[in-house]
Protein backbone atom coordinates (compact mmCIF):
# COMPACT_ATOMS: atom_id res chain seq x y z
CA UNK A 1 0.00 0.00 0.00
CA UNK A 2 1.46 3.36 -0.91
CA UNK A 3 1.72 5.96 1.40
CA UNK A 4 3.53 8.68 0.23
CA UNK A 5 4.62 9.90 -3.05
CA UNK A 6 7.17 12.06 -3.68
CA UNK A 7 7.40 14.07 -7.30
CA UNK A 8 10.23 15.42 -8.92
CA UNK A 9 8.44 19.36 -10.51
CA UNK A 10 9.45 20.41 -13.62
CA UNK A 11 9.10 17.69 -16.72
CA UNK A 12 7.17 15.08 -14.41
CA UNK A 13 4.46 17.50 -12.31
CA UNK A 14 4.45 20.55 -14.43
CA UNK A 15 4.18 21.84 -17.94
CA UNK A 16 6.32 23.58 -20.37
CA UNK A 17 5.44 26.55 -19.51
CA UNK A 18 5.80 26.05 -15.43
CA UNK A 19 1.57 25.24 -14.78
CA UNK A 20 0.35 22.07 -13.11
CA UNK A 21 -3.11 20.50 -15.04
CA UNK A 22 -6.06 20.00 -13.72
CA UNK A 23 -5.72 16.71 -13.74
CA UNK A 24 -2.96 16.04 -11.69
CA UNK A 25 -4.38 18.41 -9.08
CA UNK A 26 -7.58 16.63 -9.06
CA UNK A 27 -5.68 13.02 -8.16
CA UNK A 28 -3.31 14.88 -5.54
CA UNK A 29 -6.39 15.68 -3.60
CA UNK A 30 -7.89 12.52 -3.74
CA UNK A 31 -4.22 10.82 -2.91
CA UNK A 32 -4.16 13.07 0.30
CA UNK A 33 -7.78 12.63 1.23
CA UNK A 34 -6.64 8.92 1.23
CA UNK A 35 -4.08 9.81 3.72
CA UNK A 36 -1.09 9.41 1.39
CA UNK A 37 1.40 12.16 1.73
CA UNK A 38 2.52 13.83 -1.81
CA UNK A 39 5.65 15.78 -1.22
CA UNK A 40 7.36 17.74 -4.26
CA UNK A 41 11.26 16.39 -4.18
CA UNK A 42 12.99 18.76 -6.29
CA UNK A 43 16.33 20.69 -7.62
CA UNK A 44 14.40 24.40 -6.63
CA UNK A 45 15.11 25.67 -3.41
CA UNK A 46 12.03 25.54 -1.25
CA UNK A 47 10.80 29.19 -1.34
CA UNK A 48 10.60 29.19 -5.08
CA UNK A 49 7.79 25.94 -4.69
CA UNK A 50 5.82 28.35 -2.12
CA UNK A 51 3.70 28.73 -5.27
CA UNK A 52 3.28 25.76 -6.22
CA UNK A 53 2.01 24.24 -2.76
CA UNK A 54 -0.45 27.17 -2.18
CA UNK A 55 -2.15 25.26 -5.73
CA UNK A 56 -2.18 21.92 -4.11
CA UNK A 57 -3.32 23.28 -1.18
CA UNK A 58 -0.29 21.92 1.42
CA UNK A 59 0.59 25.48 1.87
CA UNK A 60 1.93 26.30 5.39
CA UNK A 61 0.69 22.85 6.65
CA UNK A 62 2.42 20.84 9.49
CA UNK A 63 2.84 17.64 8.58
CA UNK A 64 3.53 18.36 4.92
CA UNK A 65 7.37 18.70 3.34
CA UNK A 66 9.50 19.59 0.55
CA UNK A 67 12.72 17.98 -0.50
CA UNK A 68 14.71 20.34 -2.16
CA UNK A 69 18.47 21.30 -3.85
CA UNK A 70 18.00 17.20 -5.08
CA UNK A 71 18.22 16.39 -1.77
CA UNK A 72 20.27 19.00 0.24
CA UNK A 73 17.46 20.00 2.34
CA UNK A 74 13.88 18.47 3.99
CA UNK A 75 11.50 21.50 5.01
CA UNK A 76 8.35 21.19 6.91
CA UNK A 77 5.90 23.21 4.45
CA UNK A 78 4.45 25.19 8.08
CA UNK A 79 6.40 27.97 8.44
CA UNK A 80 9.11 26.87 5.64
CA UNK A 81 10.52 24.51 8.91
CA UNK A 82 14.52 23.41 7.71
CA UNK A 83 14.63 19.91 9.77
CA UNK A 84 17.93 18.84 7.91
CA UNK A 85 20.39 20.33 5.27
CA UNK A 86 23.48 18.67 3.42
CA UNK A 87 25.13 21.43 1.25
CA UNK A 88 28.54 22.31 0.03
CA UNK A 89 31.38 24.04 1.60
CA UNK A 90 32.48 27.39 1.15
CA UNK A 91 35.92 26.06 0.03
CA UNK A 92 33.83 23.54 -2.24
CA UNK A 93 31.43 26.16 -4.05
CA UNK A 94 34.31 27.93 -4.13
CA UNK A 95 36.45 25.54 -6.10
CA UNK A 96 33.79 24.64 -8.51
CA UNK A 97 32.72 28.26 -9.71
CA UNK A 98 36.08 29.39 -9.93
CA UNK A 99 36.03 26.92 -12.36
CA UNK A 100 32.72 27.39 -14.15
CA UNK A 101 33.06 31.39 -14.26
CA UNK A 102 35.67 30.85 -16.91
CA UNK A 103 33.45 29.19 -19.44
CA UNK A 104 31.43 32.28 -21.28
CA UNK A 105 29.04 29.83 -22.89
CA UNK A 106 27.64 28.82 -19.41
CA UNK A 107 25.80 30.38 -16.15
CA UNK A 108 26.49 29.37 -13.35
CA UNK A 109 23.59 29.28 -10.57
CA UNK A 110 24.49 29.63 -6.26
CA UNK A 111 21.54 28.22 -5.10
CA UNK A 112 21.77 29.61 -0.75
CA UNK A 113 19.24 27.88 1.59
CA UNK A 114 16.82 31.05 0.92
CA UNK A 115 17.99 32.02 -2.63
CA UNK A 116 19.42 31.82 -6.01
CA UNK A 117 22.00 33.55 -7.70
CA UNK A 118 23.03 33.51 -11.09
CA UNK A 119 26.24 34.52 -12.67
CA UNK A 120 26.98 35.19 -16.73
CA UNK A 121 23.18 35.10 -17.04
CA UNK A 122 21.94 33.56 -20.13
CA UNK A 123 18.66 34.75 -21.69
CA UNK A 124 17.38 31.12 -22.67
CA UNK A 125 17.73 30.23 -18.88
CA UNK A 126 16.39 33.96 -17.63
CA UNK A 127 13.19 33.37 -20.00
CA UNK A 128 12.71 29.48 -18.84
CA UNK A 129 13.21 30.11 -15.03
CA UNK A 130 10.33 33.42 -15.32
CA UNK A 131 8.21 30.35 -16.09
CA UNK A 132 9.39 28.77 -13.29
CA UNK A 133 8.40 31.56 -10.70
CA UNK A 134 12.20 31.70 -10.08
CA UNK A 135 13.09 35.05 -8.33
CA UNK A 136 16.08 35.94 -10.17
CA UNK A 137 19.02 37.56 -8.41
CA UNK A 138 22.30 37.90 -10.61
CA UNK A 139 25.88 38.32 -9.39
CA UNK A 140 28.83 39.85 -11.01
CA UNK A 141 31.57 38.85 -8.85
CA UNK A 142 34.76 36.39 -9.43
CA UNK A 143 33.99 35.12 -6.34
CA UNK A 144 31.74 33.96 -3.91
CA UNK A 145 33.04 35.50 -0.98
CA UNK A 146 29.73 37.49 -0.67
CA UNK A 147 28.19 33.84 0.38
CA UNK A 148 30.94 33.01 2.61
CA UNK A 149 28.38 33.20 5.68
CA UNK A 150 25.55 31.60 4.19
CA UNK A 151 24.77 27.98 3.69
CA UNK A 152 25.35 27.24 0.25
CA UNK A 153 23.36 24.43 -1.00
CA UNK A 154 24.51 23.84 -4.66
CA UNK A 155 25.74 24.91 -8.10
CA UNK A 156 24.56 23.91 -11.38
CA UNK A 157 25.53 25.63 -15.19
CA UNK A 158 23.17 25.84 -18.11
CA UNK A 159 23.87 25.29 -21.43
CA UNK A 160 21.37 23.95 -24.19
CA UNK A 161 23.97 20.99 -25.75
CA UNK A 162 24.22 17.87 -23.89
CA UNK A 163 27.38 17.23 -24.61
CA UNK A 164 28.53 20.60 -23.35
CA UNK A 165 26.48 19.47 -20.41
CA UNK A 166 28.67 16.36 -20.06
CA UNK A 167 31.90 18.22 -20.85
CA UNK A 168 30.95 20.40 -18.13
CA UNK A 169 30.79 17.40 -15.47
CA UNK A 170 34.10 16.11 -16.47
CA UNK A 171 36.27 19.18 -16.21
CA UNK A 172 34.84 20.09 -13.05
CA UNK A 173 35.66 16.32 -11.55
CA UNK A 174 38.70 16.46 -12.98
CA UNK A 175 39.83 19.73 -11.43
CA UNK A 176 38.48 19.48 -7.78
CA UNK A 177 39.91 17.22 -4.58
CA UNK A 178 36.70 16.41 -3.54
CA UNK A 179 33.73 14.22 -4.74
CA UNK A 180 30.56 15.55 -5.82
CA UNK A 181 27.17 13.76 -6.87
CA UNK A 182 26.38 15.19 -10.15
CA UNK A 183 23.61 14.99 -12.64
CA UNK A 184 21.92 16.21 -15.25
CA UNK A 185 18.61 18.15 -15.16
CA UNK A 186 15.53 20.14 -17.93
CA UNK A 187 17.69 19.29 -20.69
CA UNK A 188 19.99 22.08 -20.04
CA UNK A 189 21.27 22.16 -16.44
CA UNK A 190 24.24 20.48 -14.69
CA UNK A 191 24.25 19.99 -11.10
CA UNK A 192 26.44 19.70 -8.34
CA UNK A 193 25.75 18.37 -4.99
CA UNK A 194 27.71 17.34 -2.01
CA UNK A 195 28.66 13.62 -2.07
CA UNK A 196 26.00 11.43 -1.20
CA UNK A 197 23.69 14.35 -1.19
CA UNK A 198 20.79 13.25 -3.73
CA UNK A 199 16.52 12.90 -4.28
CA UNK A 200 16.67 9.20 -2.85
CA UNK A 201 18.55 9.76 -0.03
CA UNK A 202 16.70 12.31 1.32
CA UNK A 203 13.29 10.29 0.67
CA UNK A 204 14.16 7.57 3.34
CA UNK A 205 15.22 9.73 5.59
CA UNK A 206 11.97 11.93 5.40
CA UNK A 207 10.54 8.27 5.25
CA UNK A 208 12.14 7.65 8.34
CA UNK A 209 11.07 10.22 10.25
CA UNK A 210 7.10 9.30 9.21
CA UNK A 211 7.78 5.66 9.65
CA UNK A 212 7.12 4.45 6.13
CA UNK A 213 8.99 1.95 4.50
CA UNK A 214 10.73 2.10 1.07
CA UNK A 215 8.15 -0.54 -0.36
CA UNK A 216 5.38 1.86 0.58
CA UNK A 217 6.93 4.88 -1.58
CA UNK A 218 6.16 5.76 -4.86
CA UNK A 219 7.97 7.73 -6.84
CA UNK A 220 8.12 9.91 -10.39
CA UNK A 221 10.57 11.61 -12.13
CA UNK A 222 12.02 12.61 -15.80
CA UNK A 223 16.11 12.62 -15.49
CA UNK A 224 19.46 11.68 -14.24
CA UNK A 225 18.83 13.67 -11.04
CA UNK A 226 15.83 11.48 -10.09
CA UNK A 227 17.60 7.88 -10.70
CA UNK A 228 18.37 7.60 -7.16
CA UNK A 229 14.97 8.62 -5.88
CA UNK A 230 13.58 6.56 -8.49
CA UNK A 231 15.94 3.53 -7.32
CA UNK A 232 15.38 3.84 -3.39
CA UNK A 233 11.52 3.21 -3.43
CA UNK A 234 9.21 0.41 -3.83
CA UNK A 235 6.97 1.94 -6.88
CA UNK A 236 9.44 3.96 -9.39
CA UNK A 237 7.37 5.89 -11.91
CA UNK A 238 8.60 7.55 -14.81
CA UNK A 239 6.54 9.97 -17.30
CA UNK A 240 6.47 9.34 -20.97
CA UNK A 241 9.11 12.06 -21.62
CA UNK A 242 11.39 10.78 -19.51
CA UNK A 243 15.03 10.26 -20.51
CA UNK A 244 16.17 6.98 -21.36
CA UNK A 245 17.63 6.05 -18.04
CA UNK A 246 14.96 7.25 -15.89
CA UNK A 247 12.38 4.91 -17.88
CA UNK A 248 15.43 2.21 -17.33
CA UNK A 249 14.69 2.73 -13.58
CA UNK A 250 11.13 2.48 -13.45
CA UNK A 251 8.93 -0.31 -12.73
CA UNK A 252 6.37 1.40 -14.47
CA UNK A 253 6.06 4.07 -17.63
CA UNK A 254 2.94 6.14 -17.52
CA UNK A 255 1.42 6.53 -21.30
CA UNK A 256 1.06 10.13 -20.46
CA UNK A 257 3.57 12.95 -19.87
CA UNK A 258 3.42 15.92 -17.58
CA UNK A 259 0.36 16.97 -18.26
CA UNK A 260 -1.27 13.75 -16.85
CA UNK A 261 1.30 11.77 -15.90
CA UNK A 262 1.17 11.53 -12.36
CA UNK A 263 -2.69 11.52 -12.26
CA UNK A 264 -2.10 8.23 -14.41
CA UNK A 265 0.01 7.05 -11.95
CA UNK A 266 -1.27 7.72 -9.03
CA UNK A 267 -4.80 6.11 -10.28
CA UNK A 268 -3.09 3.51 -10.95
CA UNK A 269 -1.03 2.36 -7.84
CA UNK A 270 -2.47 4.50 -5.11
CA UNK A 271 -6.29 5.14 -5.54
CA UNK A 272 -7.19 1.99 -7.51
Amino acid sequence: MIKLIVSDLDETLLGADGSISETNKIAIRKAREAGVKFVPNTGRGFASVQPLLKKLDLYDLPDQYVISFNGGAIVENKNQKVLATNGLTFEQASQIFDITRQYKDYDTHIYTLNDVYIYNVQQEDAEYLKTRGVDLKYTDDENLNRFKNDSIMKLLTMHPDMEKRREMKDIILSKVDFDLNVTFSSDMYTEFNHAGTDKGSATLELAKRLGIKKDEIMALGDNSNDLPMLKSVGMPVAVSNASKEAKEAAKYVTDADYVSGVAEAINRFVLN
